[in-house]
């Protein structure tokens, strides 16, 4: 199957370029440098930019594409920098007519409780919260679109090393709709070694069109 990554230099898209060419697809992995790209025989490393005018051609003729687009949480603009390229992007797999486009999103929208979500929690950290609503709104967005085939992936609270959790590759992951993950008390984890796994398995299968999924630990 041949698919593209949007943001396959970040930590969650580089994962997802290993995982879809470590299974013998075709990947095209799509970011501002080039240079970063991981080297494979599989992957075919294309410098784009989401705002540009002719980003919709580049998007024809893949199975699936994954959007791991992130503007950097240092980004004093992170919030009106993702809002404006997450939608370029909807609107570019909307024209390229994108068989199934998977955005990565955050675990700031998933719900703690009725009416809850993370990011409205008192301990949710300020530093990330404009990149984190920007998602949210984002993913509010999409709900009710039909003109274009999405779907919206949050890993869980604990994702990696950096969030107190572990960058072991298993090959195992549990899945979730809207509430966050738990393991006992406290919340969930998972590799993005596993989140790529995750991801990789979605695309292959267009399992979760038109709905938001999240994914943890097994």
């Amino acid at each position: 199957m041949k698919f593209a990554v949007i943001g396959a230099t970040g930590y969650v898209g580089s994962a997802v370029v290993k995982e879809l060419a470590g299974r013998g697809h075709e990947v095209t992995a799509f970011a501002r440098n080039t240079d970063k790209v991981w080297q494979n025989e599989n992957v075919k490393a294309v410098a784009a930019d989401v705002l540009s005018d002719g980003f919709a051609k580049e998007l024809q003729g893949f199975d699936a594409v994954i959007s791991a687009f992130n503007p950097g949480w240092s980004n004093p603009n992170i919030g009106a920098d993702y809002s404006r390229g997450a939608a370029a992007i909807v609107e570019a797999a909307k024209a390229a007519a994108v068989p199934y486009l998977l955005v990565v999103g955050g675990a700031g929208s998933l719900y703690v409780a009725p009416g809850l979500q993370v990011i409205d929690t008192p301990d949710f950290p300020r530093e990330i919260y404009d990149g984190a609503d920007a998602a949210r709104r984002h993913l509010a967005d999409l709900l009710p679109r039909r003109d274009v085939n999405w779907a919206f992936v949050s890993p869980p609270a604990r994702l990696g090393a950096d969030a107190g959790f572990s960058e072991a590759k298993t090959g195992r992951y549990r899945l979730g709709q809207d509430d966050l993950l738990l393991d006992g008390d406290g919340a969930a984890g998972i590799s993005v070694a596993d989140l790529a796994v995750a991801i990789a398995d979605d695309v292959e299968q267009k399992a979760h069109l038109y709905s938001r999924f999240t994914v943890a630990s097994a």
